[in-house]
């Protein structure tokens, strides 16, 4: 919504694959031009970690991505990696440009990476070297050496690797490095039926708990709900659970690109990805990809970034202050959300303070999707729900997963109405610190959510195994806001 909120909303993707992943196909400059050509303004190559890519290719990857940044100057392009996280899942970890950045990832990678080091397995040790991966980022840019670098979770619920404690203890041993997670994964495409696609379950998804996974997660928790993770999708779940405990953690959403639906290239022929840490250049003229289940970077999935300049350190700025709200499939052109009182406000992922029985209100101007999206069609927004929880400060158990005073406390029906809505919900006269959050839907798929009626009457759907058009389940979800009362 352009600076209506005295930012400006960048759109971008913090998970992106090259040939330079094991798995991947495209070069760095295909992924930064489809990124551009889908609205984006900022990406993340976060090619797989791993003997391979610490040795040859976090060096060799990066004068592609230097030359990305020449030729596509109205694009910001980090340099990441995919963190295979020592005792847990996958991570995006990434720097901001300098001349250190290749050296600092090099060095992360190989000392701390679970597939270089052996260290996947859940064992305490490994956790405490997970940790200590972390440590090592924060003392780089304590050193000087880069100066910014994030940590953000990547499809956190998949497998079941990343127990609630992991979660709590990766963000406060750096909080300033370890700041979010992916609210729903890359892949979104997987579960269209296989007739049309690859017949699996939405951002592949489906799996059952293993030998490492935390054994009180429930059934559900290894599916996604309208395209989102469980930790996300669930009011009053994990991700709520540690709203309420006042501990910032933020959402975001990506594309997780490998390989396109529908796409018509190969890998080039005669690729020598282990000798050359690399695949040869991709070759167009097959037949359309019909068997993954990728979208392009901002085909889809938006992770929107509140900057306050077009910059990569106002990127990772906003990142880390929580102003970001995602959708998919182009639901919203714009979001403008605060918490006022009188004439404060604050926006998202930040807290106001107010003087305790000041009235409160949440105004929200939620501007529709204006332009056709990768279907043709434009998207109409049905519904914008508001979800308010208590902060109740931090738990005795390190591993609650249970938000049990938050709860969706009003619904807009907005019907596809044209134009930017302003919505206004009243909290009252608070005596007490609470948090909101938003969410909204196309409303063609919805379900009761998984802890009734009484906390979410209408929430997303559990997604089905090849039997889901993403395109026809569109969900946005916007980071919280705090409210705490003062005497």
């Amino acid at each position: 919504m352009g600076r209506a909120s005295g930012y400006l909303w960048l759109a971008g993707d913090h998970h992106v694959h090259t040939q330079y992943s094991g798995d991947g196909k495209y070069r760095v400059v295909d992924q930064v031009r489809q990124g551009r050509a889908h609205g984006l303004r900022w990406l993340v190559i976060t090619d797989h970690g791993g003997a391979t890519h610490a040795k040859l290719g976090v060096e060799k990857v990066h004068p592609d991505i230097v030359r990305a940044r020449e030729e596509y100057p109205d694009t910001l392009v980090f340099q990441g990696l995919e963190w295979n996280v020592p005792a847990a899942e996958h991570a995006t970890v990434f720097v901001h440009p300098g001349r250190e950045e290749v050296a600092v990832l090099k060095e992360f990678e190989t000392a701390y990476d679970g597939g270089v080091t052996g260290t996947t397995a859940v064992a305490d040790a490994h956790k405490a070297l997970a940790l200590s991966g972390l440590g090592f980022l924060a003392d780089a840019l304590e050193d000087g050496r880069v100066e910014d670098a994030l940590f953000l979770v990547n499809h956190p619920s998949r497998r079941g690797l990343d127990a609630p404690r992991d979660i709590r203890n990766w963000r406060d041993a750096q909080p300033h490095i370890a700041v979010g997670m992916e609210g729903a994964p890359g892949h979104q495409a997987a579960g269209l039926p296989a007739s049309r696609g690859p017949g699996r379950y939405r951002g592949n998804y489906g799996a059952n708990p293993g030998p490492g996974s935390y054994s009180p997660y429930p059934p559900e928790s290894y599916r996604t709900f309208g395209g989102f993770d469980w930790m996300t999708a669930t009011v009053g779940g994990l991700w709520d659970s540690m709203l309420a405990e006042g501990r910032p953690w933020w959402i975001t959403v990506n594309s997780d690109s490998h390989d396109v639906l529908g796409d018509t290239s190969v890998r080039g022929p005669a690729s020598d990805f282990a000798g050359d840490g690399r695949h040869a250049d991709p070759v167009y003229g097959a037949e359309p990809n019909r068997t993954t289940g990728d979208h392009w970077p901002g085909q889809y999935s938006r992770t929107h970034v509140g900057a306050a300049a077009f910059s990569y350190q106002a990127v990772m700025d906003g990142l880390r202050a929580g102003r970001v709200w995602v959708d998919h499939g182009g639901l919203l052109s714009g979001l403008h959300a605060r918490l006022r009182a009188g004439d404060r406000t604050a926006g998202l992922g930040g807290t106001l303070t107010v003087r305790r029985g000041e009235h409160v209100d949440l105004v929200v101007d939620v501007a529709p999707a204006t332009a056709p999206n990768w279907t043709g069609t434009v998207p109409s927004l049905a519904r914008v729900d508001v979800v308010q929880g208590d902060v109740t400060g931090t738990p005795g158990d390190p591993d609650c997963f249970r938000a049990p005073g938050t709860r969706v406390v009003r619904s807009f029906e907005v019907d596809g109405s044209a134009g930017t809505v302003r919505l206004t919900y009243p909290l009252g006269r608070l005596d007490r610190p609470v948090y909101v959050r938003l969410r909204g839907t196309d409303g063609n798929r919805g379900a009761t959510g998984l802890h009734g009626a009484a906390v979410d009457p209408h929430g997303p759907a559990v997604d089905v195994r090849g039997d889901v058009d993403p395109w026809q389940d569109l969900w946005f979800y916007s980071n919280p806001i705090w409210v705490v009362p003062r005497s």
